[in-house]
């Protein structure tokens, strides 16, 4: 189906929203206690779950000039999806939508769309030059409810239709947003209605291809006979009309309707727990259009469809629960999988690989997250603790002075003496991480809360949690029992809380430490079922060792994201020794390094020697150096290849 000047696969159109899930199970949204944020609206879901897919996906919407519109737009372009016909609508606000999950049945849901930014689409809103531009254009039934909307989707239809693309109606029907409940009713999926039928037919002759559940062919079609609701739909459209049969999976009609829905061409369900039947369909759209634009078999779209519905089906979540192609695969090659689909530990972390956002072929990072260290520093020197955040504040000036607004570079800071600079760095698109471990614990203890959970849920999501854990492959088995509950207590901790995990691993001094240790440490930490996204470790000028790590890493989890070497105070000198010793391992991504930089320079600030200008100015040239140096050396490696 594609076509040299199709830039893009597929261009949805209509609701955009915040989806704040309850994340209580098993009781009403009067006693959920807290939710989960989450992009939201079918043609949004479907855009993000198509670009997971592989789709180059865009959207059509409107959203708000506010917070939650800011949102919307970020994580769609995190997710890869075109955010050009996104448009900011300084008069109203971003829809939201509260939902959540009681039972197997039951999803209570409440709209919140008076005059909300999304409704108010218009025709002039969308360009012209996007939808000649993609294979498909994906219009949605509900918000056909607006005078607006409609007139938008049926331009976009024409002009799609004009330019040789294809038009899909995913039919959506919320009753509640066609006035036909009340607003507490939100999760009620057909009310019959000849009007609203009238005008979801408008769009039929337009359409390629029609998707919808049984309920949603009824209000198209209608009659609540399915069968005679497809052959109403059917003498208005040669479309492909697809219909979503939940656990029984779906059947599709390219020409005339036989006298059942197994007279189609039926794609099997996947039997999996249904956990929270929210998002599946949209699931179950970008599933079958990565089939459908890719021009393979019908069974093949079906194929996809089901799966793609059957992953989301089982989780929590709408966009976010939307797979990989990569996800996808997996799911497909291994058909043995648990019955309650979330509980599949590889799948789960195949999932949470491929959805990371942002790759990073290189990150480099001042790490000022010292807490003891400042603390002896402030003692020894008879300075101000209150004194020590705002050092800290001018770490992360130097950060950005090197960096000037380039993501590949990071700071490490704590929350007891760097939260105003945490804060700060906020608005900056640099990585951060943030220290949990009690300084000096062995066995490995937490600061702040014993209920590390509890602690990291309240850090936002782009807070990478770092752990220093001392640890040796030859502990005595009781301190490594120890240390191993604590790193499997923060890993469950960390994926329940969607937070990314650092792990840094010293040997303790004193222990034997040869080119195998590191990498049977690492080993060892893998065995527990721990999947940090990051490891840092030191910078062993031990080209030997490094390939040992290397091999343990790419064994046992070729998701992970790579190391960043740390310091331990090394004068500069050995610390570009052993860059050009790593370079040539990639899954070396960069340094975390601190006291070689800062040591010195904090000190003579915290006395007074200098001033805020001179420590900035200091910390951006010794932090300059080392980022140079590795890249020179990364640089050499490749030259010589």
């Amino acid at each position: 189906m594609a076509q040299d000047d199709k830039t893009l696969d597929l261009l949805a159109i209509g609701r955009s929203s915040v989806d704040l899930y309850g994340q209580q199970v098993g009781g009403r949204l009067e006693d959920m206690a807290s939710f989960a944020k989450y992009v939201g609206g079918s043609p949004a879901n479907t855009a993000v779950g198509g670009a997971r897919l592989g789709l180059k996906t865009a959207l059509a919407t409107r959203v708000g000039g506010d917070h939650m519109g800011r949102f919307i737009r970020e994580q769609l372009e995190r997710e890869g999806v075109d955010v050009r016909g996104v448009v900011t609508d300084e008069e109203r606000l971003t829809a939201l939508v509260i939902l959540g999950i009681r039972d197997r049945e039951t999803f209570p849901l409440i709209f919140y769309r008076e005059n909300c930014a999304d409704m108010a689409l218009s025709a002039g809103d969308l360009d012209e030059a996007t939808i000649r531009s993609a294979q498909a254009v994906l219009i949605n039934g509900t918000h056909l409810s607006q005078a607006g909307v409609f007139e938008a989707s049926m331009t976009a239809a024409r002009l799609a239709r004009a330019s040789r693309g294809k038009v899909v109606f995913d039919i959506d029907y919320r009753p509640v947003l066609w006035g036909l409940t009340a607003r507490d009713a939100g999760e009620n999926r057909f009310v019959a209605h000849d009007a609203v039928t009238e005008i979801l037919q408008q769009v039929v002759p337009l359409c390629d291809l029609i998707v919808g559940t049984e309920e949603e062919i009824h209000i198209l079609g209608g009659s609540t006979d399915t069968i005679a609701a497809l052959r109403a739909i059917r003498a208005r459209t040669a479309a492909l009309l697809v219909c979503k049969r939940g656990p029984a999976g779906c059947s599709a009609f390219r020409g005339a309707i036989p006298d059942d829905l197994d007279g189609g061409v039926v794609g099997p369900g996947f039997p999996v727990e249904v956990f929270n039947v929210l998002g599946a369909g949209d699931a179950f759209m970008s599933g079958f259009l990565r089939g459908w634009l890719r021009a393979l078999s019908l069974e093949r779209c079906c194929e996809l469809a089901n799966a793609a519905g059957a992953i989301v089906v089982s989780r929590h979540g709408c966009a976010p629960a939307m797979p990989t192609w990569s996800e996808m695969l997996a799911f497909l090659a291994e058909r043995d999988r648990p019955f309650r689909l979330r509980d599949d530990v590889e799948l789960e972390h195949v999932h949470w690989a491929t959805t990371r956002t942002r790759d990073y072929a290189e990150l480099t990072v001042l790490a000022v997250d010292h807490r003891t260290q400042f603390e002896d520093m402030v003692r020894e020197l008879g300075a101000d603790p209150a004194r020590i955040p705002l050092f800290k504040g001018l770490a992360l000036d130097a950060v950005h002075a090197v960096a000037a607004g380039d993501p590949r570079f990071g700071v490490l800071l704590d929350g007891r003496f760097g939260a105003d600079a945490l804060a700060k760095a906020a608005d900056l698109p640099y990585w951060i991480g943030r220290p949990i471990e009690e300084p000096r614990s062995r066995p490995l203890a937490f600061e702040s809360s014993p209920d590390v959970a509890t602690e990291i849920a309240e850090w936002p999501l782009n807070h990478v949690v770092k752990v220093l854990v001392p640890y040796h492959p030859d502990d005595e088995p009781e301190l490594r029992g120890r240390q191993d509950r604590q790193l499997l207590r923060l890993f469950d901790a960390c994926r329940k809380t969607r937070h990314e995990l650092l792990v840094e691993v010293i040997p303790p001094s004193g222990m034997a430490n040869d080119s195998t240790t590191v990498a049977r440490a690492l080993e060892q930490i893998y065995d527990l079922g721990v999947r940090p996204d990051w490891w840092k470790l030191e910078a062993l000028d031990d080209a030997v060792a490094w390939r040992n790590i290397a091999a343990v890493i790419e064994a046992r989890d070729p998701l992970c994201r790579g190391v960043v070497l740390l310091g331990l105070s090394a004068p500069q000198e050995d610390l570009l020794a052993a860059f050009k010793v790593v370079a040539p391992i990639p899954v070396v991504k960069g340094f975390a390094v601190g006291r070689t930089i800062f040591n010195d320079v904090a000190r003579r600030w915290l006395a007074g020697e200098i001033g805020d200008g001179e420590a900035v100015a200091a910390l951006a040239q010794r932090f300059q150096v080392l980022v140079d140096a590795w890249r020179a050396a990364r640089a050499g490696v490749e030259r010589a290849a």
